[in-house]
């Protein structure tokens, strides 16, 4: 589980989109999950471009699939991309409002087309979703 710059903010930062959850609470609920699921979960959150970008090139040693929310990284990072096509593992992208009713900035992702799945809008509930989802397909793949 990967978040990106500003998601260290949640709970205090633009509720009216990202609503009142720090991502603490969202990490203690998804470990609450993933417990149930009888998976492991790794949590990371960076402000730094090059720091996420490393924490991808080390998941492919020891992780089965990616959730990411990589904030405003988004909408133009293509070495978050490119360290992403270069796991070669299922990848979640989500995010916490809706991208696609927000700026026109917002809108493009450049982590889309190579995300199995894009979950956006739900809030922090998106999460759990991506979670069910990730284990769905690196159960299927295995």
């Amino acid at each position: 589980m990967i978040n990106g710059p500003n998601l260290n903010m949640l709970g205090s930062r633009s509720p009216e989109h990202y609503g009142n959850r720090t991502l603490s609470d969202i990490e203690t609920t998804l470990r609450i999950r993933a417990d149930n699921l009888a998976i492991g979960l790794n949590f990371f959150q960076s402000n730094h471009e090059g720091d996420i970008v490393d924490f991808i090139q080390t998941t492919n040693t020891y992780a089965s699939g990616i959730i990411i929310n990589a904030g405003a990284l988004t909408h133009y990072s293509l070495s978050v991309r490119d360290a992403l096509v270069d796991t070669k593992l299922p990848i979640v992208e989500i995010h916490l409002s809706n991208i696609h009713g927000r700026e026109p900035f917002r809108r493009h992702s450049v982590i889309a087309d190579i995300a199995d799945v894009q979950i956006a809008g739900l809030g922090w509930a998106g999460y759990l979703f991506a979670l069910e989802h990730i284990t769905f397909a690196i159960r299927r793949k295995n």
